[in-house]
């Protein structure tokens, strides 16, 4: 997930849990760190999620210089949900082109900037809505899946205990990690994600980070 860290929260309760049950993520630990997970605020939740539409197939750099253009076309740089209904409803085709956004990005966008703009996402609420609750009212948005959702969970929410299953940088890492012949599927993820509840988000973390 790509956004600038603003806090820090304290995980050592997690990293002594995963460090304890599971050898394997003990190793990783020690390599990498502290884990720098971080909540955000309220009123970075509409940017967050259309940054992750931003970055739907393709890299992340490029997902940055984008979303860098769409945003110059707000005061302050900040886009809101009303000012992304009028901008991307009236504003010049040319200059929505140019700003990265195919037919279809597009019309997430406006959907997503809908929903937050028509009060359907409960931003209040979202915090103390279980993890289901918040996919489930997510992915009502065109353009936002359930990796997408989960990676919310974990990146603005901080949700401790997140397993993303279909995520192909954890596939991978695990694979790696753990020594297998093949990327793990969802059942044999979640077979060797059991020990490291409550803390999965935090393991998973951890494992991305072994990657690079």
């Amino acid at each position: 997930m790509w956004f600038d860290q603003t806090q820090q929260t304290d995980w050592r309760a997690a990293r002594a849990h995963l460090a304890g049950s599971d050898p394997v993520l003990r190793r990783i630990i020690r390599r990498v760190g502290p884990c720098t997970l971080a909540p955000r605020p309220q009123r970075d939740y509409f940017v967050t999620l259309c940054k992750s539409i931003y970055t739907q197939q393709i890299s992340t750099r490029i997902a940055a210089i984008l979303y860098g253009r769409f945003s110059e076309q707000f005061p302050r740089k900040r886009p809101t949900p009303r000012r992304v209904v009028e901008f991307l409803t009236n504003g010049h085709d040319d200059l929505i082109k140019r700003c990265g956004l195919s037919r279809q990005k597009r019309a997430y966008l406006l959907d997503l900037a809908r929903h937050f703009a028509g009060n359907e996402i409960p931003t209040r609420r979202l915090h103390r809505m279980s993890d289901d609750e918040v996919i489930e009212a997510l992915v009502r948005v065109k353009g936002v899946g359930r990796w997408t959702a989960e990676m919310f969970l974990m990146f603005v929410l901080n949700r401790p205990d997140v397993l993303p299953v279909d995520d192909l940088g954890l596939r991978e890492a695990v694979k790696q990690a753990y020594k297998l012949k093949d990327r793990p599927k969802a059942v044999e993820l979640r077979e060797i994600a059991e020990k490291w509840r409550p803390y999965r988000t935090v393991a998973t973390w951890y494992l991305w980070r072994s990657l690079g």
